[in-house]
């Protein structure tokens, strides 16, 4: 546990300190994003290349404490030291395609080959991987090609979902904030301390960033900090949904590990979804930026950016705490109640957006 106070200080500490240099140059080498455009929300220059901290810190932290003198098995040595050295490559790759984004723009098209190519690296070369249901739907185990699919798509949904709710001030950081933590919490119960490292090394990371995100943002994490983001958090989404039972007590035994994760990341998937969906029936194409994202509807009811960014928090809490009902109810019931906390959350935006409207119309025309 010591170690793992020191992971979480260290990476915390390292954006603390580092992050106002950075916004300092980013400042001097014009490395900003202008309010240029409709749906951009902030009204004036911000620098946008915060993900470039939040990635040396964190990696910075989990390597000065990674450690496998807790493992005592020559193939569990030789498993950790493999996925280390995966998580080290493929990080890099979205790493430098999220700088190139924020600095001079990248193409979706090419933004999405890379989430492929690191995709099949993590699940291929990684094999990290979803192998099964867990008894979701009553299914336990799927096929290896199935599983191959399973886990690429998973890949692809997660980081383009942390990329797609990065549009308000601290809420990418604050989500990420909350599922490193409940997932670095779940490995410490455990036992798994080289996963706890991994979140709690991101958690910090994301708590200290998000001292400059929080309204009014002094700096935008970018593609650089979201795609990173997104990645770490689906390869520990899965190790968790794929962690064997025996090491955990009696309480995480009985709580479905996939509807714990789903529950976790319940805003950037409901979102998500509910934006590729509009845009379907729209005939627009799922990577056309609008403003149809359910904190843009928040702050259309008249919420400020502080205010938007705490009830999804509040909003993700009450959802994992839902999922705990899993330890009582069968697994495919206990998914149900999270999809239905996110469709009661959903119809609140909705009609809190729908009274909004009524009332500038009723002001315009008076």
């Amino acid at each position: 546990m010591a170690v793992l106070i020191l992971v979480f200080l260290t990476a915390f500490s390292v954006v603390l300190y580092a992050t106002p240099s950075l916004i300092k140059v980013a400042y001097l080498k014009n490395l900003i994003d202008l309010p240029s455009e409709d749906r951009k929300i902030h009204k004036r220059a911000v620098p946008t290349i915060g993900g470039i901290i939040i990635y040396a810190a964190t990696i910075f932290s989990f390597s000065l404490w990674y450690t496998v003198n807790d493992l005592h098995d020559i193939n569990q040595i030789y498993e950790s030291v493999k996925e280390f050295k995966i998580l080290i490559a493929t990080s890099l790759v979205l790493f430098f395609v999220g700088v190139k984004d924020d600095i001079i723009g990248t193409a979706p098209v090419k933004k999405l080959f890379a989430n492929i190519l690191v995709g099949l690296i993590l699940v291929l070369m990684g094999d990290i991987r979803i192998t099964g249901l867990h008894g979701v739907f009553g299914v336990d185990e799927i096929p290896h090609w199935g599983s191959v699919f399973l886990s690429l798509f998973t890949y692809i949904v997660v980081v383009n979902a942390m990329n797609l709710i990065d549009g308000v001030d601290g809420l990418a950081a604050g989500v990420g904030f909350i599922a490193t933590t409940m997932f670095g919490t779940w490995f410490v119960f455990a036992n798994e301390y080289a996963l706890a490292s991994l979140s709690f090394s991101l958690s910090g990371a994301m708590l200290g960033f998000l001292i400059f995100n929080f309204s009014p943002a002094k700096i935008f994490m970018g593609d650089s900090g979201s795609l990173i983001i997104g990645m770490f958090i689906c390869v520990l989404s899965i190790k968790l949904i794929e962690y064997p039972l025996v090491p955990l007590n009696k309480f995480w035994i009985h709580v479905s590990s996939p509807v714990f994760v789903i529950a976790t990341l319940t805003y950037p998937l409901t979102d998500t979804l509910r934006v590729v969906i509009l845009r379907a029936f729209k005939g627009q194409s799922p990577f056309e930026a609008d403003r149809n994202h359910l904190h843009h509807r928040l702050l259309d009811c008249g919420y400020s950016h502080s205010k938007t960014v705490i009830i999804i928090y509040i909003y993700s809490l009450l959802t994992i705490g839902a999922s705990l009902l899993s330890y009582y109810l069968n697994p495919s019931f206990a998914l149900f109640t999270v999809i239905g906390c996110s469709l009661l959350f959903i119809l609140y935006v909705n009609g809190c957006y729908k009274l909004a409207l009524k009332n500038n119309t009723l002001k315009n025309n008076g």
